[in-house]
C-alpha cells in the first residue's frame, strides 16, 4: 500500500499524549508495588490477599489485551485511546478513594481493563501515524524509552508519594497524566481514515483467549503460593494450555479472527514478542528484587531505593534514542536486538553478586547502567518491527501482542523468580543454621544472608533467560533494516508504505 496522503502535520504533537499515555500504563505496573506496605497497613489487607493488588492488574491487564487490540482496529483507534483514558482515570479515582481491600482490588482489575484498550491504542496509533522510516525511528525511540524506562519512573514516585505524602497519590497521579492525554488526543490525534477493519468481533476467541491468558497468569502466580506440584497450580496450566490451543483452531477457522494467524506467522515479528516476553521475564523480576534488597538488606528508604534505579532509566534513554533510533534505519534489527540483550545479561551477571556488604557505587551501578543500555537498545527496534509492514487492518492487534508478550512475562517473571528465590533461600538457611546458634543477632543475619543468596539465585536464573532471548533474536530474526527494503508481511504482503532510507 504505497504513501499517497501527506504526513499529518500534527503528527509529533500527538506523540507527546501518546506516550504520556504509555508513560501512565507502564509506571502503573510498578507505582504501587513500593506503595503496598503502607497501603497494606492502611487498609488491613491480610498477607494472603496482599499480591491481589498487584496480580489483579495483571490478569485484567494480560488477559484482555488481545481483545483490547481489536476493539481498537473495528471501534477507531483515536476513540479506544479516549475511552481508555477516560475509564483509567475512573479507575484509579476509586483506588486512591479506596476504603477496604474489596475497593482497592476492584479499581486495580479496573485499571487493567482500561489498560488494556488503552496500551495497544496507543501503539498502533503510533504505527500508522509515522509510516516514514527515519521519522519512524524517532518516534519509536521516545516510545520505546518510555515503555523501558516507565517501570523504574514508577518505582521513583511510589517512593516519593509514599514517604512524603499517602500511597492514595500512588493512585491520583494517574488523573492528570490521562485528562492531559485525552484532552491533547481529542485536540491533535488524527487517525488514518482507511486504517479501520470493520469486521465482527470474534466472540470465542475473545472468551478463550481471555480465559487462557488468566489461566496461565495465575497459574504462575498460584506457584508462587502454593508450590509447583499443587493440585490448583498444575490444574491452571492444564486449562491454559487447553484453553490457548482451543484458541490458535478456532482463530484458524473463523471468518473474521480476533487474532488474524498471518500477525503470528510473520517469523520477524513471532521473534520479537518471543524475545520481549523473555526479556521482560527477567527485567520484571530484578525491579521486584533490587527493590527489596536495597530497602530490606540495605536499609534504604522508599525514595533513595526508586533513586537508585535512576541511572537504569537514563541509560535506558540513551539506548533507546541515541542508540536503537539512530542505528535502526541502518542495521538489521537482529544486530540490535540480540547484542543489546547480551549487554543487558551482562549487567545482571555483575548483579549476581551481591552480598550485605556490596557498595551501590561498584556493586550495584555498573550492573544496573548496563542493563539500562542493553534494554533500551533492544526494546527501541522491536517495538518498532513488531508493527513494521503490517496492514493498517491489524496494527492494533499487532501492537497489543507486543503488550501482551511484555505483561504475561513480566507477570510470569514475578512469579517463577520468585519461587526460584524462596526455594533457594530456604536451602541456605537450612545449611547454615549451626551459624545461626549465636542467638537472636546470629538468627537475624541468618534470615537476610538467605534472602540475599535467594535474589542471587534468581538473577543467576534471570541471565540465563536474557541469553535465551538473543538467541532467539539472533536465530529467528532475519529482517533487513527498517528504511530499507519494504519488509514482507506474515500473509505475504510487503510493506512498501516504508521508503528506503539513505545512510549519511
Amino acid at each position: 500500500m504505497p504513501q499517497t496522503t501527506a504526513p499529518d502535520p500534527r503528527r509529533w504533537k500527538a506523540l507527546i499524549f501518546i506516550a504520556l499515555a504509555q508513560l501512565m500504563v507502564v509506571l502503573d505496573a510498578t507505582i504501587v508495588n513500593i506503595a503496598l506496605p503502607s497501603a497494606q497497613a492502611d487498609l488491613g489487607i491480610s498477607d494472603g490477599n496482599r499480591q491481589w493488588v498487584i496480580t489483579a492488574y495483571a490478569l485484567a491487564f494480560g488477559g484482555l489485551l488481545l481483545f483490547g487490540g481489536r476493539i481498537a482496529d473495528l471501534w477507531g483507534r483515536k476513540r479506544t485511546f479516549v475511552i481508555g483514558l477516560i475509564g483509567f482515570a475512573v479507575a484509579s479515582a476509586f483506588g486512591g478513594a479506596a476504603m477496604n481491600t474489596g475497593m482497592l482490588l476492584g479499581a486495580r482489575a479496573l485499571q487493567g481493563v482500561f489498560g488494556a484498550l488503552l496500551a495497544p491504542a496507543a501503539l498502533s496509533l503510533l504505527a500508522v501515524t509515522f509510516t516514514e522510516a527515519k521519522e519512524r525511528a524517532k518516534a519509536f525511540g521516545v516510545f520505546g524509552a518510555i515503555a523501558g524506562a516507565g517501570g523504574g519512573v514508577g518505582l521513583i514516585l511510589g517512593g516519593v508519594f509514599t514517604e512524603y505524602l499517602n500511597w492514595r497519590w500512588t493512585f491520583f497521579v494517574n488523573i492528570p497524566f490521562a485528562v492531559v492525554a485525552a484532552a491533547g488526543a481529542i485536540a491533535v490525534i488524527h487517525e488514518p481514515a482507511d486504517s479501520r477493519n470493520p469486521s465482527k468481533l470474534d466472540i470465542p476467541g475473545v472468551v478463550l483467549a481471555t480465559l487462557g491468558l488468566v489461566s496461565l497468569v495465575y497459574g504462575f502466580t498460584r506457584a508462587e503460593s502454593d508450590g509447583w506440584t499443587a493440585g490448583a497450580t498444575v490444574g491452571l496450566f492444564v486449562a491454559a494450555a487447553v484453553l490457548l490451543a482451543s484458541f490458535l483452531v478456532v482463530e484458524s477457522k473463523v471468518k473474521s479472527p480476533l487474532l488474524p494467524l498471518r500477525v503470528l506467522a510473520d517469523r520477524n515479528r513471532g521473534g520479537v514478542y518471543a524475545s520481549l516476553g523473555l526479556a521482560a521475564i527477567a527485567m520484571f523480576g530484578l525491579f521486584l528484587f533490587l527493590t527489596y534488597y536495597l530497602q530490606v538488606a540495605r536499609g534504604y528508604s522508599p525514595v533513595s531505593t526508586g533513586l537508585a534505579f535512576l541511572p537504569m532509566i537514563f541509560m535506558m534513554i540513551i539506548g533507546s534514542t541515541q542508540i536503537g533510533a539512530r542505528l535502526m534505519t541502518r542495521v538489521a534489527p537482529r544486530w540490535l536486538m540480540g547484542p543489546g540483550f547480551l549487554l543487558a545479561a551482562l549487567g545482571l551477571l555483575w548483579l549476581t553478586r551481591i552480598d550485605l556488604g556490596t557498595s551501590y557505587a561498584t556493586g550495584i551501578l555498573p550492573g544496573l547502567l548496563l542493563m539500562g543500555l542493553g534494554m533500551g537498545t533492544a526494546f527501541m527496534p522491536a517495538m518498532s518491527l513488531a508493527t513494521h509492514g503490517i496492514q493498517p487492518r491489524d496494527a492494533g492487534v499487532a501492537s497489543a501482542m507486543v503488550n501482551t508478550s511484555q505483561q504475561v512475562g513480566g507477570a510470569i517473571g514475578t512469579a517463577l523468580l520468585n519461587t526460584i528465590a524462596a526455594s533457594a533461600s530456604t536451602a541456605y538457611a537450612k545449611s547454615h543454621l549451626s551459624e545461626a546458634a549465636r542467638g537472636a543477632a546470629g538468627q537475624k543475619l541468618l534470615v537476610l544472608q538467605s534472602s540475599v543468596h535467594g535474589y542471587s539465585v534468581a538473577i543467576w536464573w534471570a541471565v540465563g533467560i536474557l541469553a535465551v532471548s538473543a538467541a532467539i533474536a539472533f536465530v529467528a530474526i532475519n529482517t533487513g533494516h527498517q528504511g530499507g527494503p519494504a519488509a514482507q508481511s506474515g500473509d505475504g504482503e510487503t510493506a512498501e508504505d516504508f521508503v528506503p532510507v539513505m545512510a549519511h
